[in-house]
């Protein structure tokens, strides 16, 4: 064993020793991965428009984690990715609960936000093909669209990752924690000497008041051990868009907090990564009076000091094999926004008779609200799960959308447990769901803007909100595993330490 491996090591085994009395669950845990990196020529998904990969930069993949209590299982997968569409969620539940008997309800499938993955969105595969021509031209021509090879990878490639992380269920030394990484995550979105709210401002802009919303700079995490004390893998959870695009076809900064973990814990440690709520979230500081950094160190110094503070945890961590999963679930269906007729009409003319001096903003947008228009006349009503998912003192809180960082705060603060992390595009994708005061008459900026992927109505982050707390209260929370308490002062400090001083 390595020096590297020796404090944790012997701090696993004490610990395991102290527990081995007590214990009355056998809690199991199992990791595996598989690969989904896409093909150069792909779609590049992230924006509204097409934009194709050039370059390969690290690898894309699914991780995940099962955790079983002897009476329950429960998943928790990450998968690098900008989204992860609900049919193909639906789609893999229903396979998995048929080969493994894990219950649909139990399965967390969450997206990273990688802006520089795979083609999983936007537009999905048939989505318009009930629609005018000039719709369908629009969707599939002219907006980020979904490749159905390529989905049917990632299926396979979750329910095998799942599959194989069910069979490697093993007892194991188990440790739950947060820490603090304050420096790499800043809200993007300003109060202006306008009276408005804008998205990213630009540094230096003298018209900022100040930020518009929090940040929320807890790095949580989950960490199982073998006996030899090795980690086998963890579960790391962060609120910030991961669009820290390092150059190329990459899992984003998440590459770089994978690679930092590994390199102090050992290289077979598989490392499942689950985005906060981070809708308002990214790594562009529009206070600071410094230049950008370069994309590659910009991408390794956020994964960087979000993995190194994951690690300063899992060196801090009680562990236990003692501790109950388990899940809830409700599936609310929540209206969507309804652009004004006026506004979709003129939307229709400025796309049927295009003008060379057209600002491209204003287009992108029109398109958006012509295809938000064809949208409402099959679904004008979303679906929107909200998942509780419980390892002992733990749980995380999955909704799909890309939720404002003060909802997720909110939730934390009147959840039970010990320990809440929610998380952002779990299960689905339902775009931007910002705060009321966002939508409100002194709100604005790029999340509050009628989309075809975003068009919540503005209750729609606090019905969240609500529905999340109430499902973590129908849980009961474990406790986070500490040290024994040391035992009764018996009159005697060190006798080397009790001496007076000498000074001749």
């Amino acid at each position: 064993m390595s020096l590297r491996y020796a404090l944790l090591t012997a701090t696993l085994f004490s610990v395991g020793l102290l527990n081995a009395g007590q214990t009355t669950r056998a809690a199991k845990v199992g990791f595996a991965e598989r690969d989904i990196t896409p093909q150069i020529g792909m779609e590049r998904p992230g924006g509204y428009s097409k934009v194709f990969h050039r370059k390969f930069h690290d690898a894309c993949k699914v991780r995940a984690a099962v955790l079983d209590d002897g009476e329950n299982r429960v998943v928790i997968l990450g998968i690098d990715a900008l989204i992860v569409p609900r049919h193909l969620v639906l789609a893999c539940r229903e396979q998995v609960e048929q080969q493994y008997g894990i219950p649909g309800e139990a399965i967390m499938i969450a997206a990273s936000h990688s802006h520089s993955s795979g083609p999983t969105g936007m537009v999905q595969p048939g989505e318009y093909d009930d629609a005018s021509e000039l719709v369908r031209k629009l969707a599939y021509e002219e907006s980020s669209t979904a490749d159905p090879a390529y989905l049917e990878r990632v299926q396979k490639a979750i329910v095998e990752a799942i599959g194989e992380a069910n069979q490697k269920r093993t007892e194991r030394n188990v440790g739950f924690g947060s820490g603090i990484e304050d420096r790499v995550a800043f809200n993007r979105r300003f109060r202006m000497k306008d009276g408005f709210v804008h998205t990213h401002p630009g540094q230096g802009n003298p018209d900022i008041l100040g930020p518009a919303g929090p940040t929320d700079p807890e790095v949580g995490v989950v960490a199982a051990w073998d006996d030899q004390g090795q980690l086998v893998g963890c579960i790391v959870n962060f609120a910030c868009h991961a669009t820290v695009n390092p150059g190329g076809i990459s899992a984003n900064y998440i590459y770089y907090l994978e690679q930092t973990i590994r390199g102090v814990m050992g290289e077979d440690a598989i490392v499942v990564f689950t985005a906060g709520a981070s809708g308002d979230i990214t790594q562009v500081d529009n206070l600071s009076p410094y230049a950008r950094p370069k994309p590659e160190q910009w991408a390794r110094m956020v994964g960087g000091r979000v993995g190194a503070e994951a690690v300063k945890v899992m060196y801090t961590m009680e562990t236990t094999r003692d501790f109950a999963v388990a899940s809830r679930r409700k599936v609310l269906q929540i209206p969507r926004r309804k652009p004004r007729r006026e506004r979709v009409l003129a939307a229709y003319e400025m796309l049927k008779h295009p003008s060379p001096k057209a600002d491209a903003t204003e287009r992108l947008f029109a398109k958006e609200t012509v295809l938000l228009d064809a949208r409402l006349q099959k679904e004008p009503v979303a679906e929107v799960e909200i998942q509780a998912i419980q390892a002992g003192p733990v749980v995380w809180i999955g909704n799909p959308a890309e939720y404002f960082c003060q909802y997720g705060l909110d939730i934390k603060k009147e959840s039970p447990f010990p320990l809440t992390f929610p998380v952002s595009l779990a299960n689905g994708a339902v775009g931007y769901v910002p705060t009321e005061a966002a939508l409100g008459p002194r709100g604005g900026g790029y999340e509050t803007r009628l989309t075809s992927y975003s068009n919540l109505i503005p209750t729609a982050g606090t019905l969240i909100a609500q529905e999340s707390i109430a499902l973590a209260k129908q849980l009961q929370p474990g406790t986070i595993p500490t040290r024994p308490p040391h035992p009764e002062f018996r009159g005697q400090g060190w006798s080397y330490g009790n001496l007076p001083p000498q000074v001749d």
